[in-house]
């Protein structure tokens, strides 16, 4: 039988029982559009995670802070070789350029960038307000490298002054408020000298400043990050806070950098180097561990939720099951007739087969389009409500909140036109095995 004549064969059939084979239909339809609805819904919650996911930094780079034994598996254990690999656990891992030069010739990483924090406390002041943030020191040239961008000025202080983010002026209020007065508005800074006070404490206790007044010659774009509450300015400048804090010299060769920044160049190379750092003695940290972990839930996530839909195609099965089964016999005299006219036992096998399968193609299509158009639905009502809440509480409401990818459709419909050719396989083989003598004389 040519194949073109068996499809047609196939659709006359089920045209022929239009209402028991769209009453066999619903069920697939159900259990389609129950494994649509419920993987886009999955798939929409993890792409609004990894978007809010995305403001915890950037996804190429690794903190790397000194290594000073110990960690998840255990203390650190030196290679029996003593290679030059190989370190010691007594020893701690200090971040000096011999070790910025060891990160460096990791494949991958694009730049090694040191920093520094100051080591003591620290006031702002301007215009009678009082204020505060991080202050970090870094090499300018580094601050480009890293993507830094300023929305006012420049990124990359010279010495004397420094670049701010956009949060720090929140940071400045009025220590002279009294109670019911409103609060000042944030300054201004950009542009502006405010004045830094660096304190630190004697061995008796007593408090000694220092002032130190600096010029503010860029705001850094906002970068929902560490950033937008820092104040950047040049590493040997903030070397030289940090002797007089301390009270000596610094020698990064032999003291190390307080933390290192690794920039990698392909983000799908990232949770392998900072591997690769944590092997070679150092701490290592990277936004991109939570972004994998949260990825992983929300995969096992639409693994459940597209197992709870094909637990109901699972039951629709079992109707295709017993539709076909009753076709048969009431087909058993059409089947011999088929047969005695020189149908193969393939033919009716094919025919049977056909036909379940097509009643799980015609379920799945209608199951798709149901699954989509409520996934419309629910995206709309979803977004109402997000858009409440953010208005409410700040922030942007999430762009859409199911998304059903190109593929899932296609997977669906595929899905459920398989479970209907494997429900008609014990029914087709039974009418294909029927003597055609005994089916024409059945009654």
């Amino acid at each position: 039988m040519k194949f073109l004549d068996l499809v047609r064969l196939i659709f006359a059939n089920l045209n022929r029982r239009k209402a028991r084979v769209a009453l066999t239909a619903v069920g697939v339809v159900i259990g389609t559009a129950a494994v649509v609805i419920l993987v886009s819904l999955a798939i929409g919650l993890q792409q609004n995670a990894n978007q809010q996911l995305y403001g915890i930094g950037d996804l190429t780079q690794i903190q790397v802070m000194p290594g000073y034994g110990g960690g998840e598996g255990g203390p650190i254990q030196a290679s029996p070789s003593g290679g030059k690999d190989s370190f010691d656990a007594s020893e701690p891992k200090l971040l000096n350029n011999d070790a910025l030069a060891e990160l460096a010739a990791i494949p991958g990483v694009e730049r090694v960038v040191p920093r520094e924090y100051f080591f003591g406390s620290f006031m702002l002041e301007y215009q009678g307000l009082d204020g505060g943030g991080n202050i970090i020191g870094m090499n300018p040239e580094d601050m480009t490298a890293l993507g830094f961008e300023a929305q006012l000025g420049e990124a990359e202080p010279e010495k004397g002054e420094v670049t701010i983010g956009v949060m720090v002026p929140n940071n400045f209020y009025d220590p002279n408020l009294r109670p019911g007065q409103d609060p000042p508005a944030p300054p201004d800074l950009f542009d502006q000298d405010i004045k830094l006070t660096l304190m630190k404490w004697d061995n008796e206790g007593n408090q000694i400043n220092r002032s130190v007044p600096v010029h503010v010659v860029g705001l850094l774009s906002e970068t929902k990050g560490e950033s937008d509450w820092s104040i950047y300015m040049r590493l040997q400048d903030l070397k030289a806070y940090n002797e007089w804090a301390t009270g000596r010299r610094i020698n990064y060769n032999k003291d190390g950098y307080g933390q290192a920044v690794v920039k990698v160049a392909d983000p799908q190379d990232v949770l392998d180097v900072s591997q690769q750092i944590t092997d070679l003695g150092y701490q290592a940290y990277t936004p991109a561990e939570y972004v994998q972990g949260i990825n992983n839930f929300y995969m096992a996530l639409q693994v459940i939720f597209g197992g709870v839909g094909a637990i109901a195609l699972l039951v629709a099965a079992i109707g295709i099951t017993n539709t076909m089964t009753m076709a048969i016999l009431e087909r058993t005299r059409e089947i011999g007739l088929m047969k005695a006219i020189g149908a193969t036992n393939r033919d009716v096998l094919s025919i049977f087969l056909g036909e379940a399968a097509g009643i799980g193609f015609i379920g799945g299509i209608g199951g798709v389009l149901i699954g989509w158009l409520l996934g419309q639905i629910g995206n709309v009502m979803a977004l109402v409500y997000f858009a409440g809440q953010a208005s409410q509480q700040g922030g942007p409401p999430p762009s859409v909140a199911i998304i059903t990818p190109p593929w899932l459709p296609l997977f669906a419909v595929l899905f459920a036109t398989t479970i209907g050719l494997f429900s008609g396989l014990y029914p087709a083989l039974r009418a294909a095995t029927m003597v055609p003598v005994t089916a024409l004389k059945y009654e």
